[in-house]
Formats: structure tokens, C-alpha cells, sequence
């Protein structure tokens, strides 16, 4: 078993939550593990876009490939690498595009359940398939479930936690290590799926100021093994350049100072 993956798997700890500043790219990889990071994860959406694709598989997965690729060789650290819906449409498919992301140095991968472009949910015995072929790989699977996607708030509740749990249970069954549960920043529902979730739990971090969390702490209260940051720091490096740039072309000063 490689060293890597196993050293993945031990930070995942209910109560004492992994936390993963997504990075798009071998320089923001540097730059995150130079702060103190236990582990690098890619998001699909930061990695796409900073190539001029959008998400959804766009990005062909042999470019993702060497993106991976040049990450790993910028860290000693394990990488977990998002996949999407598994780039294939097939679970065999899967599993070939999985065993890539193994030779390519990874230690973990994403994977949806849901089809690029696609709202609805592939249903559950198809993407435990998917799941099964791409745990043969032996990497830490994060099985990502979006039964919390575009439902309202208010909606988050027993019926939606029951759903994520059987999910849960299939995906486990599959041979997953982790899951992965967004869109829902209701206290109740991840402390239930904490507590029923045969898999750690892996949570989309949402800043207090938009309805989510006050800190890592809150989340560890509720029994998060995994605290993942998404989009989040790509959006925010891009907003950053763009209100610099617009500051030095209007003529003041540079906002840095080096």
C-alpha cells in the first residue's frame, strides 16, 4: 500500500477535522503547504479555471493528468485530486481514469455523484459501480454526495439526512473511505450525518458571513472528519488580482509590498 495514501487516511479524524485549502496549480500547492498544510487537495472548478476551461469535465483529464503531476513534484505531501464524476462513463472507464490518478502520484481522489452537466443524482447501485472500480485503485476514495445540492434550507432535514445516509452506506459498501457532503450548512443535519455516516465526513466550508461557520472548531464539535474549502481560495487569489490590477491601471500605488 502506498505510504502516502495511508498517511491521507489517518487524517481523517471525527472531532479533530483535516483541513484542505484547495489549490489549482504546482504554485498555490507550494504555497499552501509552505503554510503549515497536513496535505494538498485540487479543486475542479480553481484547476479548470485557471486553464480557461469551465467545470464539468472540460478540462480533458490528460491535461488534468500533468497538472497533477506537476503538483506532486513541488510536495512531499499526500494529494488528493478531484475527479469529478470519475472521468468515464462507464465504470470500467472510471477505474482506468482512477488507476492514471494512482501512477500520477496521487493519494485520494473526488468523486461525484452526479454526471457532468447533469442535475439529477446517478442513481445509487450505478455509482457504487463507479465507486467499486475506482477503489480498486487502492487511493483514498471520497465518495461526494449532492442530495443537499439546489434543495432550499429549509428543506434540510430527516428526509434529506436519510438519503445521504443510505448513499453513505452503498458508497462504504463499495469500497469508499470518505464522505463527502456539500451545500448544507444546517448543524442539525451534519451532526446527524456525523454520528450515522459509516464513512468520516467531509464538509464544504462556509464563512459565517454567508450563513456557515464561525470556525473549524464548531465543525469538529459536530464530528467532521474533513474540512474542505472548494472554489473558495481560487475565487478569492482571482478577486484579489483583479482589484490590483484595477488599482495600479487607474493610476495609484501597487497593493503589495514586495
Amino acid at each position: 500500500m502506498n505510504a502516502k495514501v495511508e498517511t491521507f487516511r489517518a487524517l481523517h479524524v471525527p472531532g479533530d477535522p483535516l483541513v484542505l485549502f484547495n489549490i489549482w496549480d504546482p504554485g498555490s500547492a507550494r504555497a499552501v503547504a509552505g503554510a503549515g498544510a497536513k496535505a494538498i487537495a485540487t479543486g475542479s472548478y480553481g484547476v479548470a479555471e485557471a486553464q480557461g476551461f469551465k467545470d464539468g469535465e472540460s478540462f480533458l483529464l490528460e491535461d488534468a493528468l500533468g497538472n497533477l503531476k506537476r503538483i506532486v513534484a513541488v510536495t512531499n505531501l499526500p494529494v488528493t485530486f478531484d475527479m469529478e464524476s470519475g472521468y468515464g462513463a462507464t465504470p470500467a472507464a472510471v477505474g482506468e481514469s482512477v488507476a492514471a490518478a494512482f501512477a500520477a502520484g496521487a493519494a485520494g481522489i473526488n468523486i461525484e455523484d452526479r454526471m457532468p452537466g447533469l442535475a439529477e443524482l446517478t442513481p445509487i447501485d450505478e455509482q457504487a459501480r463507479r465507486i467499486a472500480a475506482a477503489a480498486q485503485s487502492g487511493l483514498f476514495v471520497n465518495a461526494r454526495c449532492d442530495v443537499f445540492r439546489g434543495k432550499p434550507v429549509e428543506d434540510h432535514g430527516a428526509a434529506l439526512i436519510d438519503a445521504v445516509i443510505e448513499r453513505a452506506r452503498a458508497y462504504a459498501d463499495a469500497g469508499a473511505s470518505g464522505l463527502f457532503v456539500p451545500f448544507t450548512t444546517s448543524r442539525a443535519c451534519i451532526g446527524a450525518i456525523c454520528e450515522r455516516s459509516p464513512l468520516p465526513v467531509n464538509i464544504l466550508w462556509t464563512p459565517a458571513s454567508a450563513g456557515g461557520f464561525a470556525d473549524r472548531a464548531e465543525l469538529a464539535g459536530l464530528g467532521v472528519a474533513r474540512i474542505s474549502h472548494g472554489h473558495r481560495p481560487w475565487a478569492a487569489a482571482m478577486d484579489w488580482l483583479a482589484g490590483a490590477a484595477r488599482t495600479v491601471l487607474e493610476g495609484d500605488a501597487p497593493p503589495y509590498d514586495r
